[in-house]
């Protein structure tokens, strides 16, 4: 009998079999995958964090940058130092200082945004299987960076006031029982990302207390702690533990994204291995972005214009505290940010963000549900809204839509029974479950 021929097999990639291992936990962020949606015009979108640069001087900023080419061109368009350009290192430390750092620019490494930055200090600090702490919920972007190295995320719970403590001494005493290596607490202790809520100056210093006597180093991402809405900046962990906190701050925030020019403050050594690590993934920091930075620091008045921010995300958050409070069913509840972009809404019981999230975006509006932020599959009882972008009036007509969704979900619900419950209520093994009500 003759031999059939071999079946031809069909692979939408024929490299499969050829990446490295680490490529299974690079996987696209559920908010990337909503951006080719919710950037339609008719889509009211609360769901990207992107600052709203509408009140920026932009013929400030092009001028600065016309300058900038006429007197410095050719350096501005040159190879730079790995570690960054020294005068927007000196001008790093004078803004980290409204936070309490005293810091010397020797100690500044210069990132593409704090995104990489947080990627550098877990290529140099973490092997495969070593335990990253995270609050619960945190940011995608920080998870998928994790994940992409091959770490393991253990969730500690948050509360209204930030990082709750005894959470904490949980997650290391669970984490050490199993064996495993805890590398560094992650935290956004300010206006946090997508929690909304800020660590309270009593909790910092407990929390500085644990990782002290734990020998944890801690990573503080502090990309929104100037855009608090009243009173004086927080003061940075960074400023009272200057060995045990790597601290990463941005100018995408408080300046413009499209720079990309954010930074790491770290203790001398681990500075030398940042900087061996920027030069092998990028050579060096772009030197013309770094230069046009600097040059709008030297030359506005850029603590004038933060404040301007502060008070146009003030009016947003506002606006959409007021339009929940307006729309919403009254089993829904959410927190009141001091500061930041976002805000966490809780939803009714069984309610599940993500399964719901198609027939929002059918109704032109959308969110983020909260499974995005939790690297275990908790999270669906939850969404993060985000009030930067859009204007006060698109803020209530966006959740005058969400609301309608939510509505026909309980109506459903209602009538069809309640099934299985939502994940995200129930308790894993190892540790609590954590809690998705942060109000």
């Amino acid at each position: 009998m003759e031999s059939q021929p071999a079946r031809a097999t069909t692979r939408l990639d024929s490299y499969v079999d050829r990446y490295a291992a680490r490529t299974a936990g690079m996987t696209a962020s559920e908010i990337r995958a909503l951006f080719s949606v919710a950037s339609r015009p008719e889509v009211v979108s609360l769901a990207g964090g992107m600052p709203n640069i509408s009140g920026l001087p932009l013929d400030v900023v092009g001028g600065a940058i016309s300058d900038l080419i006429a007197t410095q061109g050719p350096v501005a368009m040159q190879y730079g130092s790995g570690q960054g350009v020294p005068e927007l290192r000196e001008q790093i430390c004078e803004v980290m200082r409204l936070e309490g750092i005293d810091a010397h620019p020797d100690d500044v490494v210069v990132t593409v945004g704090s995104q990489q930055a947080v990627d550098l200090v877990t290529r140099i600090f973490c092997d495969p299987g070593d335990v990253v702490i995270c609050e619960a919920p945190s940011y995608v972007g920080a998870l998928g960076v994790f994940k992409a190295y091959q770490c393991d995320v253990v969730h500690a719970e948050m509360d209204a006031d930030g990082l709750v403590p005894d959470a904490l001494r949980q997650a290391i005493a669970v984490t050490k029982a199993a064996g495993k290596t805890i590398k560094f607490l992650y935290t956004i202790p300010n206006f946090h990302n997508p929690a909304g809520v800020t660590l309270s100056a009593e909790r910092r210093r407990e929390v500085l207390e644990i990782c002290r006597a734990e020998d944890i180093l801690v990573l503080e991402d502090n990309p929104y702690g100037l855009l608090g809405f009243s009173g004086e900046p927080m003061r940075a962990l960074r400023a009272d533990e200057a060995e045990g906190v790597i601290y990463l701050g941005s100018f995408s925030k408080t300046f413009a994204p499209g720079f990309r020019v954010g930074w790491a403050l770290a203790p001398h050594a681990v500075r030398e291995k940042l900087v061996l690590a920027q030069e092998s993934a990028t050579l060096c920091p772009p030197q013309f972005s770094q230069m046009a930075v600097s040059a709008y620091l030297s030359e506005h008045d850029w603590q004038g214009q933060i404040k301007q921010f502060r008070e146009m995300y003030r009016e947003r958050r506002d606006a959409m505290v007021q339009a929940l409070e307006d729309l919403m069913p009254a089993s829904c509840r959410w927190n009141v940010p001091a500061g930041g972009f976002y805000v966490w809404l809780t939803l009714p019981p069984g309610i599940d963000a993500k399964a719901m999230l198609p027939r929002a975006v059918t109704a032109r509006v959308a969110y983020v549900p909260g499974t995005a932020f939790f690297a275990d599959g908790f999270g669906s009882g939850s969404m993060r809204l985000s009030f930067c972008y859009p204007t006060p009036e698109r803020i209530r007509e966006g959740v005058r839509r969400l609301a309608g969704v939510l509505e026909a979900e309980m109506e459903l619900r209602a009538m069809f029974g309640a099934g299985a419950p939502a994940r995200g209520l129930e308790v894993r093994s190892g540790y609590d479950a954590p809690s998705t009500d942060l109000t």
